[in-house]
């Protein structure tokens, strides 16, 4: 878990780089390297505490997709 947090700040580095923020070495390369290592820690940790990653996943976007449509609804609301 420890080195997923790690990985996790050296992604938002990258990320802010990618985006013009910051200078970082490494470029493109780079950034999808720690993707791909921030996944793997995922995987490893969803594996490690049996959970059904995709099951997990795919309630989890209808929550979020059922709470962004009632926000837009809300929004739309004549005032």
């Amino acid at each position: 878990m420890l080195g997923f947090v790690g990985d996790v700040g050296d992604l938002a580095k990258l990320v802010m780089a990618e985006e013009g923020a910051r200078d970082m070495p490494g470029g493109r390369v780079a950034l999808e390297h720690e993707l791909a290592d921030c996944l793997w820690s995922v995987l490893i940790l969803a594996r490690r505490f049996d959970v059904d990653l995709e099951t997990a996943f795919r309630r989890t976007m209808t929550e979020l997709g059922t709470a962004i449509n009632t926000r837009l609804a809300g929004d739309e609301a004549p005032s």
